[in-house]
C-alpha cells in the first residue's frame, strides 16, 4: 500500500503529457493502470474510460472510437498484450492497441455512414407520406438515433410539442414505416408509456426488438 500513492503520482503524470504519441499515450496508460490495479473492484472499467478520456483530449474528439469494444471481442489477445506490457515487451502492446483504436475507428466511420443512409431514407419516407414539412413528425426524425426508444413524454420535452402533438408525431412516423408502435408498457411510477422504435437503428446497435 505505501508504493500505491507514488505509482497514481507517477501515472497521472504520464498521463498529462503532451509530448509522446497519443495513442501510444493512451495504451501505456491503461496498461500500467490494470497493472497497478488500485481498486478492490471497477479497475477494468475505469482503466478503458481512462482510454477515452485521453484520446478525446489529445486528438480532440466528440466521440472516441470504441475501443473496449474491440478489447471485449479479442479478449485473448488483449490479456496477451498485458501481459507482455507486463513481462517488458511495450512496443508488442502499443502494436496491438493501436491496431484496436483503428479497428474501432473503422466500426464508427460504418456506423456513421450507416446512420446517414438511414436518415435519408427516412425522410424520403416521411415526405412520400405527403406530410406537410413544419408538421411535428419531421422534428422528431432529428431525435433518432439519439434516443432508441421514443415515448411521446421524451417528444414533447425534446420537440417542444403538447403530448397530444407528440403522441400524434409518433403515429404518424409509425404509418410512414419509419418507426414501430410496441405498445403500451410499463415505465415505472406513473401512467404507461406507448413505446416507439426504430427497427433498422435497433439492428445497427445489435439490439434485440422489445418482447
Amino acid at each position: 500500500m505505501d508504493t500505491l500513492g507514488p505509482l497514481l503520482q507517477d501515472l497521472g503524470a504520464y498521463i498529462n503529457r503532451a509530448d509522446v504519441d497519443p495513442i501510444a499515450q493512451a495504451a501505456i496508460a491503461h496498461a500500467q493502470f490494470e497493472i497497478v490495479h488500485p481498486f478492490a473492484d471497477g479497475n477494468g472499467r475505469i482503466g478503458r474510460l481512462l482510454v477515452s478520456w485521453i484520446l478525446t483530449r489529445r486528438l480532440q474528439l466528440v466521440v472516441p472510437p470504441p475501443v473496449s469494444v474491440t478489447m471485449a471481442a479479442d479478449a485473448g489477445d488483449y490479456l496477451s498484450g498485458l501481459t507482455l506490457f507486463r513481462m517488458g515487451d511495450h512496443n508488442e502492446w502499443v502494436r496491438w492497441f493501436a491496431g484496436a483504436v483503428a479497428q474501432g475507428s473503422q466500426a464508427q466511420t460504418s456506423l456513421i455512414r450507416a446512420v446517414d443512409e438511414l436518415q435519408s431514407r427516412w425522410r424520403v419516407q416521411l415526405a412520400d407520406s405527403g406530410l406537410r414539412r413544419g408538421a411535428g413528425a419531421w422534428r422528431v426524425l432529428d431525435l433518432l438515433p439519439r434516443h432508441l426508444l421514443l415515448t411521446s413524454h421524451v417528444v414533447a420535452q425534446e420537440c417542444g410539442l403538447s403530448a397530444k402533438g407528440a403522441i400524434d408525431a409518433l403515429k404518424t412516423l409509425a404509418r410512414a414505416g419509419v418507426l414501430t408502435d410496441y405498445g403500451v408498457r410499463p415505465a415505472g411510477p406513473g401512467r404507461p408509456q406507448r413505446i416507439f422504435v426504430n427497427q433498422d437503428l435497433l439492428a445497427l446497435t445489435g439490439s434485440s426488438p422489445l418482447r
